[in-house]
């Protein structure tokens, strides 16, 4: 792309598509004989919920969350809401969040704690990329792509004011 925004490529296409197959292969393993729900939250880990899922050879069933912060509240206050619910039934069952990024917690640690009281067989979470030094809130990490470098990043998903999704690898953002 000749976007002067967009800086070094962090992570190729290639880096991207041999790393889910890894982590399909783990899940695949993981979950055999559980037939799990995989829940993503939209829209950042749109991408990778689909190549993930793709790369799974076990049954599954796969839900969407949506959230949002609420009216008049901005989004660094860390306060979000769900704007779409689960429409398959998690009680009992083995639930896979799947993130894109996960860095203070907060937010995970809120739509975790959502998930819980649905009295899932289990959770666990799969993320694309992970902010360990960003972290406020203790969240167990199953599952990781990627440890995210100190850099913003767009792509695969990922985005800034809803552009760069569909870049296929993840690269700098130099606004």
């Amino acid at each position: 792309m000749n976007d002067p925004a967009i800086g070094k490529i962090v992570f190729s296409e290639d880096d991207i598509r041999r790393r889910v197959a890894e982590l399909g292969r783990q899940i695949s393993e993981d979950y055999r004989d559980k037939n799990p729900v995989v829940v993503s939250i939209l829209k950042g880990s749109l991408y990778f919920v689909a190549d993930l899922t793709r790369q799974l050879t076990i049954p599954l069933n796969i839900d969407f969350l949506s959230i949002g912060v609420y009216p008049g509240v901005t989004s660094e206050t860390g306060i979000v809401r769900i704007t779409k619910d689960l429409d398959i039934s998690v009680t009992g069952r083995h639930v896979l969040m799947v993130e894109d990024v996960i860095g203070t917690g907060l937010t995970l640690g809120y739509i975790l704690q959502h998930l819980q009281s649905a009295r899932p067989a289990s959770l666990k979470v799969c993320t694309l990329l992970d902010n360990p030094s960003d972290r406020l809130l203790n969240i167990p990490v199953d599952y990781c792509g990627f440890i995210q470098p100190d850099v913003f990043v767009v792509g695969y998903g990922l985005d800034y004011e809803e552009k760069y999704r569909n870049l296929p690898y993840i690269a700098e953002f130099v606004p």
